[in-house]
């Protein structure tokens, strides 16, 4: 774990399948908590940490370790909400929870449909969730019990999860 001082906020990833209501939660719990958002792909894109481009599923491919690199002294100092599709390579001691957010696959389909994503991208993130594939990477990649699923079907669970964020934190603070 990141040797945060005392007086320090926790790092917290949200994660999930694009689409599944991230950064919807992400902004609210940013403002709400006075933490620093960190949209790890709005960072690689403005510092140009990409590999190169996937033609096929129309989308840049993240070079992991520029963005590493750059965040490892920022995740030191802690109350950072880092917000990301994928989680397994960031590494376990940056973050004190991990919030996978989840979505029923239709209202995922309209979402990404109205996003414009070509059939290929639509259909991978689609089974992608099916298959729980965000949980079980974050169920991987950090211990059981610092990682929790939240729903984001609808805005009265992107409410609840916005207060489950929020007990987890007035919990962690009383450790």
């Amino acid at each position: 774990m990141t040797e945060l001082s005392s007086d320090a906020k926790p790092n917290i990833l949200i994660t999930g399948t694009p689409g599944a209501g991230k950064s919807y939660l992400c902004e609210r719990l940013a403002s709400q908590l006075k933490f620093e958002w960190l949209d790890c792909s709005k960072i690689a894109k403005e510092n140009d940490f990409v590999e190169e481009y996937d033609e096929e599923y129309d989308c840049p491919i993240l070079d992991e370790e520029k963005l590493m690199d750059h965040l490892e002294p920022i995740m030191a100092k802690g109350g950072n909400i880092v917000e990301y599709h994928g989680c397994d390579f960031f590494p376990e001691r940056w973050f004190q929870a991990v919030f996978v957010v989840t979505c029923p696959n239709t209202t995922l389909y309209d979402r990404l449909k109205d996003r414009s994503y070509n059939e290929k991208k639509l259909t991978s993130n689609i089974q992608c969730e099916i298959f729980g594939t965000i949980l079980e990477e974050a169920r991987d990649s950090y211990k059981p019990d610092i990682v929790f699923q939240l729903k984001g079907e609808t805005k009265a669970d992107a409410h609840q999860s916005l207060k489950t964020v929020k007990n987890w934190y007035r919990m962690w603070k009383r450790k």
